[in-house]
């Protein structure tokens, strides 16, 4: 539980200087903006769902985001949020830096931000106090990727004789030989496959279809799952997602972690193993290997090539250490 939440829980929000009439008529008040509050967030979630099409999980991390918000205003009863000032943004702000990384405060901003332009555009307000607040520097962070070698030790670790074992090796094959996400591994279904092609088609970040070749590695290891293992898996179930848990539904990001874990336990890879690593290393091993940058920013589904260019960093990395480990003049 984080500072905000045990302040909300110990407070009895009284204002001992009110008197018990005006005590009545703010909290009136109060509950008349908080219901405010609660109908333009519903709103503005509507309008981020429809209008700008964004997934169900972003949606899900924007509640998050304004939960902080929510549980600030409850703790500051006195604090509009129609009317909230700059000292009280940058309290707000000195109250998320309790519990939070630069990153997450960077969000909740951005989150914040967007807010109160949608409420401008609702006529709700005139000016967006949140505009001339600047997003902490953070320092770069350097992206950790696995080398061929230990993408090659993790998938040689997937046995190949149960069913799991067979949608294991598939799903981890096209995770890595497609770039894809998390969330877009275990949202594909049977449909997204084109054998005929050789092609993946799917529905990515942003709600925009991607299109990514499927090599003939991941063709091999899917035809044996869907062959030899997935219907053993579905059962009496029926439905279009590719690879499923093993009581026949779709399986979900946290059962997807489980496994991950499990194999790279098995393989003995002491980095930090997460599924976006497997996205990292594939931009990377591309562009180490001579693919040009707007290539891989298609393969990737990125809308900036500027997203991208964060993978030419490790590639000039590589070939510095490339350079002085194989050169005969830097080898000795």
């Amino acid at each position: 539980m984080g500072n905000l939440e045990k302040k909300i829980k110990n407070s009895s929000f009284q204002d001992k200087s009110t008197g018990s009439g005006n005590l009545s008529n703010k909290i009136r008040g109060d509950f008349k903006e908080r219901e405010i509050f609660e109908i333009q967030l519903d709103q503005y979630f509507e309008y981020l769902r429809f209008e700008k099409l964004l997934m169900p999980n972003s949606i899900s991390s924007y509640g998050r985001d304004f939960k902080k918000f929510r549980q600030y205003l409850v703790l500051n009863p006195k604090i509009s949020f129609l009317d909230i000032s700059k000292p009280q943004i940058l309290d707000f702000l000195k109250c998320l830096y309790n519990d939070n990384s630069d990153i997450s405060v960077s969000r909740i901003l951005s989150a914040l931000r967007g807010f109160y332009k949608f409420l401008i555009r609702q006529q709700i307000i005139k000016n967006n106090p949140w505009s001339q607040i600047k997003n902490p520097r953070s320092s770069k962070k350097i992206l950790e990727i696995l080398d061929i070698e230990e993408v090659l030790k993790f998938l040689d670790s997937i046995p190949g004789s149960t069913p799991s074992d067979l949608r294991d090796k598939a799903m981890f094959e096209i995770l890595y030989g497609c770039g894809l996400r998390v969330s877009e591994i275990t949202g594909l279904s049977i449909s997204s496959i084109d054998f005929d092609q050789k092609l993946l088609r799917f529905i990515g970040k942003g709600d925009k279809e991607r299109i990514v070749p499927l090599g003939d590695t991941a063709i091999l290891f899917l035809n044996k799952y869907i062959d030899h293992a997935r219907g053993k898996i579905e059962k009496e179930k029926k439905t279009d997602f590719l690879f499923l848990n093993m009581r026949g539904g779709n399986l979900s990001r946290k059962g997807f972690w489980k496994i991950l874990k499990k194999y790279a336990d098995r393989a003995g890879i002491e980095k930090n193993i997460y599924p976006h690593i497997f996205r990292h290393s594939f931009a990377t091993h591309l562009l180490q290997r001579g693919a040009d940058l707007r290539t891989v920013q298609k393969l990737l589904g990125h809308s900036s090539i500027s997203t991208t260019e964060i993978y030419t960093n490790l590639t000039k990395e590589y070939l510095k250490d490339a350079y002085f480990k194989y050169h005969p003049r830097e080898s000795y």
